[in-house]
């Protein structure tokens, strides 16, 4: 089996320095930024509740007959 090793890498920037993340974002199609939102939705909902969101009730369709 192959192990892959990722090095640790970062930078060190001051505050007044940093790069604003706007731009980037911006030049993102809305597709992209809604997925990533979407991931974002998700890990905190596993985070703060410890599963994925659901309907608290059962909720069942029913067909009317045309009136």
């Amino acid at each position: 089996m192959k192990v892959r090793r990722i090095s640790k890498v970062y930078t060190k920037v001051p505050v007044a320095e940093q790069r604003n993340d706007f731009a980037y974002w911006q030049t993102q199609s809305y597709q992209a930024r809604l997925a990533a939102l979407e991931e974002i939705r998700r890990e905190y909902h596993r985070w703060k509740h410890g599963a994925e969101p659901r309907l608290q009730r059962v909720y069942h369709v029913v067909k009317r007959q045309p009136r």
